[in-house]
C-alpha cells in the first residue's frame, strides 16, 4: 500500500513501549501514587497490564491529564 502525495499522519495510538510505571506518572504529573489509582479508577488514566500482570499508564493519557 503506496502513499499517494500526502504526509502520513502522526497518531497517537497507544502501543506497547509507550507506557510508564504508576510512579514515573505520579512523578511527572507532581501527585501522589493514590492520585494516580484515584485517577485510573475515574477513567482519566488509561492503562495496561502488562504480560507479568504489573498495571503501566499509557504516556498519551498522562499527556492529556498534564494539559489543562
Amino acid at each position: 500500500m503506496a502513499l499517494t502525495g500526502s504526509a502520513p499522519e502522526q497518531s497517537f495510538e497507544p502501543r506497547i513501549g509507550r507506557s510508564v510505571s504508576l510512579d514515573h506518572a505520579a512523578q511527572l504529573l507532581g501527585v501522589s501514587r493514590r492520585t494516580i489509582y484515584n485517577r485510573i479508577r475515574e477513567g482519566r488514566l488509561q492503562t495496561i497490564r502488562t504480560p507479568g500482570g504489573s498495571q503501566r499508564v499509557l504516556l498519551h493519557s498522562v499527556v492529556k491529564a498534564a494539559v489543562p
